[in-house]
């Protein structure tokens, strides 16, 4: 009797400990009503309250993205574009919104040629491009919202009029912006008072923004593209010489489009079609599928080698093929098809790191994340960017947001599909993504500049392989593109050294990281049930955010 009390005894505390002993930081946020993540605690707080309203999870969203706006200015706002994916839980049907806006219909080749400009500059009003976030939530209020339009702004009009404290990710960022929006007068004085950034801790107020916001909220959409808001862009560019006309703001319009998809073991993954960059991270997928996951785990060497050369092959076709389908015929469906994939795995050596990788030749047939659920298990995934940190470093005069550099995107080279031209939306790198299998519903994105198609992999990886859940996926150690291309990665210090000189020692060349690196990208998720009706989040420690519930109704 004895040996079998110490026999169940030994099994509780050996349960008990491997509970409470784990490789990620937080614990997933569970909850039978609905849940919003995002890179900021208020942020998030601002959506859930608007989900405890009775709003669905897209009223929630830009509740949130609106609130983003003001505590992360340097990463969204009015002046960027939006994506988005929805999930209706009650049809199962999968939507997807692109909202990326258009060249002016003067910023040309020859325009930029006439200034001596021989390549896309970076920043500056010639890269200034129509911002589309204000239409995008127009055009997801008027199809899946409840509550009215202008109480979603409440909390993002309270926070630019009466201040918020500065937190630590952001402030960072703040302080590395200072002299990308130093050269123009506005952005100064608005982003920079007494001539710095905020403080950590210090409280930051944007009553300018807090107009601006009060006009969308009152008079909608209209009066960003049409109304006193874009009379103020139309001056802002014409004071600074560029291009941007009445009729370049007043007839854009967001398009929706039908999401893309492979599959990877035994789940579906979702990306947007081009011009964003989500077939990358399908591709990267099928790539990664045509061996099996190692059994030693995701940053073991075998592991990591494979999904760092699988990265390269799908960055190489990215880079030759992605572009306005519109402007160019992208091969979107040969790039994601297991057959291509097949073929282009066969240049990866598993024991070389493949330094020169060409593009293939497929058959031809600074940013924000959040994701929402509600209680009726619909799920939004959203990104929304400025592009560069501040965007193009210039500041709308009297309305207290920056306007995205989106057109630096764009390529002046004749014979690129991406190449420049008027009403036509640039490559873009920002995408949010759905990935689902029986009753489980992901909607997931990890922000991040050319670090996001890698970033989705790794995390669907994380998931479908390891069996990890939403937090320990957002968590595990990454590794992300280096700017130097070649077989130059980016690392985070937390994969072990010693697999690090086993992978450098097959040629790979490594960047190491700290622990947390904000380059590997910020990310969220959100994942319903729709078997037991309960919903699940999780919200990435490299950021200053949280998943935050919906209250109960008391």
């Amino acid at each position: 009797m004895r040996i079998c009390l110490l026999t169940v005894l030994l099994l509780v505390l050996t349960h008990s400990a491997l509970a409470e002993t784990r490789s990620h930081a937080r614990s997933m946020v569970i909850s039978h009503y609905g849940i919003v993540a995002t890179s900021h605690v208020q942020a998030s707080l601002a959506g859930a309250q608007v989900l405890a309203r009775g709003g669905s999870a897209v009223d929630a969203a830009i509740a949130a993205n609106a609130t983003l706006g003001v505590t992360e200015p340097m990463m969204n706002g009015m002046g960027g574009d939006l994506f988005a994916l929805y999930w209706d839980a009650k049809t199962g049907k999968l939507y997807g919104l692109n909202s990326s806006g258009w060249a002016p219909q003067g910023l040309t080749p020859a325009h930029l040629k006439a200034r001596d400009v021989t390549a896309m500059p970076e920043s500056g009003i010639d890269t200034v491009t129509v911002p589309g976030a204000v239409a995008g939530w127009n055009a997801l209020h008027s199809r899946f919202g409840r509550l009215p339009w202008k109480d979603l702004f409440t909390t993002a009009i309270f926070y630019a009029e009466q201040g918020y404290p500065v937190p630590e990710i952001i402030h960072s960022f703040w302080e590395n912006s200072v002299d990308w929006i130093s050269g123009d007068a506005e952005s100064r004085r608005v982003f920079l008072p007494n001539g710095k950034p905020p403080a950590l801790g210090e409280t930051f107020r944007n009553p300018d923004l807090a107009k601006a916001l009060r006009l969308v909220a009152q008079n909608g959409a209209d009066s960003f593209y049409r109304g006193e808001v874009a009379r103020a862009i139309l001056s802002t560019s014409q004071t600074l010489g560029g291009t941007m006309s009445a009729d370049d703001l007043a007839q854009f319009s967001p398009e929706w489009v039908e999401p893309i998809s492979t599959t990877y073991r035994d789940w579906t993954v979702y990306e947007l079609p081009p011009n964003g960059q989500g077939m990358a991270a399908l591709e990267m997928l099928n790539l990664m599928e045509t061996s099996p996951a190692s059994a030693d785990g995701p940053l073991s060497v075998a592991e990591l080698h494979k999904k760092i050369e699988a990265m390269k092959l799908a960055y190489a076709d990215l880079g030759r093929y992605n572009a306005d389908p519109r402007f160019a015929k992208v091969p979107t469906k040969g790039l994601i098809s297991k057959e291509y994939a097949r073929e282009r795995a066969k240049l990866i050596d598993p024991a070389k790191a493949n330094c020169d990788v060409p593009s293939g030749n497929p058959p031809v047939s600074d940013t924000t994340y959040l994701s929402v659920v509600d209680r009726d298990g619909n799920i939004v995934s959203l990104i929304q960017s400025n592009y560069d940190s501040f965007g193009a470093g210039i500041t709308v005069r009297g309305m207290g947001f920056a306007l995205q550099n989106r057109g630096a995107l764009f390529s002046l080279d004749p014979s690129s599909p991406n190449v420049l031209a008027p009403r036509k939306r640039p490559y873009h790198t920002i995408i949010p993504a759905f990935m689902q299998r029986g009753n489980q519903h992901i909607g997931f994105g990890i922000m991040g500049g050319a670090n996001q198609p890698l970033a989705h992999a790794q995390f669907v990886s994380n998931i479908v392989d390891y069996g990890m859940n939403l937090q320990a996926a957002l968590e595990n150690a990454r590794f992300t593109v280096s700017s130097k291309r070649g077989c130059n990665i980016v690392i985070e210090s937390r994969v072990p050294a010693g697999g690090r000189q086993k992978l450098s020692a097959m040629g790979h060349q490594f960047h190491v990281e700290r622990e947390y690196s904000t380059a590997m990208g910020r990310g969220q998720a959100v994942m319903h049930d729709s078997q037991t009706k309960t919903n699940y989040a999780g919200s990435d420690a490299r950021a200053d955010g949280s998943a935050e519930p919906e209250p109960p109704p008391l």
